[in-house]
């Protein structure tokens, strides 16, 4: 299941950003978050795909959703300008963004790789 999130949330679910200048990730599974808006088409196409990969890995990442619109000021925190944006969180290591579209298979190497930490394949 997708979780949506608030500004508040994210900070005590994934990154402090007003206590902590360094990255630290305060979440317990890896995840990825979704920014999107309702207006916008690509993130209409993502939307299905990213329902089915919160199912397929539900027992080992967190998916979340952020609705730029309702949660202005924690898009701004974060520098996000295009949509959608998904950022990709390891438990270790630093996040990376993705921006646009993109199709399951894609979702799923850059889950497999970066939030699961299997080798490429």
């Amino acid at each position: 299941m997708l979780k949506h999130l608030t500004t508040q949330e994210f900070k005590e679910k994934v990154f402090n950003y007003e206590q902590n200048q360094e990255w630290k990730f305060e979440g317990d599974k890896p995840c990825l978050i979704d920014f999107y808006a309702d207006w916008c088409s690509p993130c209409k196409m993502v939307a299905p795909i990213l329902e089915e990969l919160a199912k397929e890995y539900e027992d080992q990442i967190v998916i979340y959703k952020v609705n730029v619109d309702n949660e202005s000021e924690l898009a701004t925190a974060l520098g996000i300008k295009n949509l959608p944006t998904i950022l990709f969180i390891p438990k270790k290591g630093d996040p990376q963004l993705m921006v646009g579209s993109a199709d399951k298979s894609t979702f799923k190497r850059a889950i497999d790789q970066v939030l699961l930490g299997k080798p490429a394949k």
